[in-house]
């Protein structure tokens, strides 16, 4: 790999599909092109993809990553690993009735794997998966403590959590003197879903980022990363319906706005809706297959809209 002539970049490469949708030549060809071109937060899950695997256990993500970083030596310093528990089945085919959980011992035992996976000692950004109402969130930021404590993880955060779960959890946090949640992953893109629905692929009933949850964000300094922020490319490829959820009049407003402002610059539609997260301070997560797909998104991230045009995006409703 090269030095890259790119600033820092601030989307994220998602690995969800790393070692069983994606092989892994290809993970390892996304993974070099990714930090050629600046990136440096890479996310997985302890459980990606146990739904694609042979097993039925997730880990392959995570094992990729790794043997991906013992063949690149000094990559490491370049790249910020990010990696999730919680959500990992307990035997084949029991998620979601039965999972890891977020018990201390749970995570414990879950980031004890995820290192050996990984091949590395410290874990840069660690995501409770999805809430887990069998533990009292407490137990769960005692757990957290120990590793944040110990160096073992530098960061943590949350995914697929109500915002007053993280209200309590960083209260306790401060309570015991912790390094308190500082992050949200959530579902989020530009269109917006019908009231009650939730997009294809979301099964947590908190897993879109909501006015709220953003607004509590926003107010307490935690930054807020975006997964399928292109809806699996539905607004770029004619192949790909825009799912059914998003069938509302507002959907057409906002497609038309969006359609002038990528005709203005030239780009994608799904270019101006990353430009558009992060204009609003998300960050996004691209889970492409294909080096092409990875470096339009890279692009984007070097598009600048005039606040004008952020307004309209955001007027049309």
């Amino acid at each position: 790999m090269t030095a890259s002539p790119h600033r820092a970049s601030p989307i994220v490469l998602g690995a969800m599909s790393f070692g069983t949708l994606i092989d892994e030549d290809t993970s390892f060809a996304l993974l070099d092109r990714f930090v050629e071109r600046g990136g440096s937060w890479i996310d997985t899950a302890d459980c990606y993809s146990f739904w694609a695997s042979d097993t039925g256990h997730g880990g392959a993500s995570e094992a990729v990553i790794g043997r991906w970083l013992a063949a690149r030596p000094g990559v490491r310093e370049r790249i910020r690993l990010s990696t999730k528990v919680g959500a990992e089945p307990l035997w084949p085919g029991s998620w979601p009735a039965h999972r890891t959980g977020l018990s201390p011992r749970a995570i414990a035992q879950a980031v004890e794997g995820s290192l050996s996976r990984l091949g590395v000692d410290t874990i840069d950004l660690l995501w409770l998966h999805q809430e887990d109402r069998a533990v009292p969130i407490e137990r769960t930021v005692d757990g957290l403590a120990s590793l944040t404590g110990s160096g073992t993880v530098r960061r943590v955060g949350a995914s697929n959590h109500p915002a007053w779960r993280i209200e309590r959890a960083r209260a306790h946090a401060a309570a015991i003197g912790s390094a308190p949640l500082d992050a949200l992953q959530l579902n989020a893109t530009y269109l917006r879903v019908r009231p009650g629905t939730l997009p294809p692929g979301v099964v947590h009933p908190f897993g879109v980022l909501s006015d709220e949850q953003r607004d509590y964000a926003a107010a307490n300094g935690l930054e807020t990363w975006a997964y399928t922020p292109l809806l699996s490319g539905a607004y770029d490829n004619a192949a790909k319906a825009i799912p059914e959820v998003y069938d509302h009049p507002g959907t057409a407003r906002r497609l038309a706005v969006l359609d002038r402002i990528a005709h203005a610059h030239d780009a994608q539609r799904g270019q101006i809706v990353l430009a558009w997260l992060l204009a609003h301070g998300i960050r996004p997560i691209l889970g492409g297959s294909k080096i092409a797909q990875l470096d339009i998104a890279l692009d984007a991230a070097e598009l600048a809209l005039a606040p004008e045009e952020i307004a309209e995006l955001d007027g049309a409703v």
